[in-house]
């Protein structure tokens, strides 16, 4: 009772009249503050429409094969709209590899199906040239604004959220969203390249690109320890004459660089500006995550499957393991870099 009594006269008083003022201001102070923050993180996280938000014919939900054409090359894709939509759509490039279709793209990467569950839409593209199907990335090549070109269309037909534009892709489809990140930095906001990861010494990206890759440790291909595997020799070359390897005395096509795939790795760290020593941990029997201290806007994830071949983590789909290697379903590729793209839009 004497303490109840004290503390009525205390605050009864002048001087702590004044202190909770003071105290009372801090909190609203602090109220402000705090819905300052909340606003500013919805606002990093707002979605921006594309213009096929506003398209009274804009694509309808469900997959369907369209054709595309742009500078002079033709193509068809691979769409794959989820229903019941509710705002714009984050959207996910998905190229295909060396010699395989996009339908064949389309089945064994899953992302189609995947993003029909978890909410985004998904391109498979494809040109339509002669011999087999490939990628040509290099600077001044026409593919990549061939693929700027379908993202653009794509963002004008489909409800599609302008920050949350992302490329993924297996071995040449990787090798390709390597060089999106380079060249398209101001469109794409992440990428995810699945036995391929390559750093370019032209890659002069205008941001900090975030990237998680996945490689096996044994891939027969793309060797994890840099260049071409053993059983590239056995992939023919475009024209289906010869090895993809060895062609006139040079490669047939854009293969895979010198350097080992956690090289590229800290290359793309370094270029995001990260620093000090990588994190490894073992996430997985069989997976390994190597993690670099890295600004949140320019994350870099490498996913090391201990063993794994030339396949896409979690797939379902029968790769011919005689010539790729096995494939872990030990971890979902589609999974974490769902997880990796939704945590990375692209800045304001």
């Amino acid at each position: 009772m004497f303490r109840i009594s004290m503390s009525a006269r205390r605050v009864a008083s002048p001087r702590w009249r004044r202190i909770g003022a003071v105290l009372a201001a801090v909190v609203a102070g602090a109220a402000v503050l705090s819905a300052v923050e909340t606003s500013t993180a919805q606002a990093d996280t707002a979605a921006v429409a594309s213009p096929g938000c506003g398209a009274a014919d804009r694509a309808a939900a469900g997959s369907a094969t369209l054709q595309f054409a742009s500078g002079g090359q033709t193509g068809h894709y691979i769409r794959d709209v989820p229903g019941a939509a509710d705002g714009p759509l984050p959207l996910v490039l998905d190229l295909h590899g060396y010699l395989e279709p996009a339908e064949i793209e389309h089945a064994s990467s899953g992302l189609g199906e995947f993003g029909n569950t978890h909410g985004f839409v998904t391109v498979t593209p494809q040109l339509d040239e002669p011999g087999l199907p490939r990628w040509a990335f290099a600077p001044g090549d026409p593919d990549i604004d061939y693929l700027s070109e379908l993202i653009t269309h794509v963002e004008a037909t489909a409800c599609v959220d302008l920050r949350r534009v992302y490329a993924a892709g297996l071995s040449m489809g990787a090798f390709t969203s390597s060089a999106l990140a380079c060249r398209l930095s101001d469109r794409i906001a992440a990428v995810a390249p699945v036995a391929g990861l390559e750093d370019f010494d032209w890659c002069r990206p205008t941001r900090p690109v975030p990237v998680i890759a996945f490689h096996g440790t044994a891939d027969p291909i793309v060797a994890y320890t840099g260049g071409v595997g053993p059983n590239a020799r056995y992939l023919p070359s475009p024209d289906g004459s010869g090895s993809v390897v060895q062609q006139n005395g040079g490669p047939a096509v854009q293969g895979p660089g010198p350097q080992s795939i956690p090289d590229n790795a800290a290359a793309w760290a370094r270029r995001n500006g990260c620093s000090g020593a990588p994190v490894q941990s073992h996430v997985a029997p069989d997976v390994d995550l190597t993690t670099y201290p890295c600004p949140e806007n320019g994350a870099v994830q490498l996913y090391s499957v201990v063993g794994g071949g030339h396949t896409w983590p979690g797939s379902a789909y029968a790769f011919p393991d005689a010539l790729t290697g096995p494939t872990t379903h030990s971890i979902s590729a589609d999974q974490l870099l769902w997880d990796f793209f939704r945590a990375h839009p692209l800045p304001r």
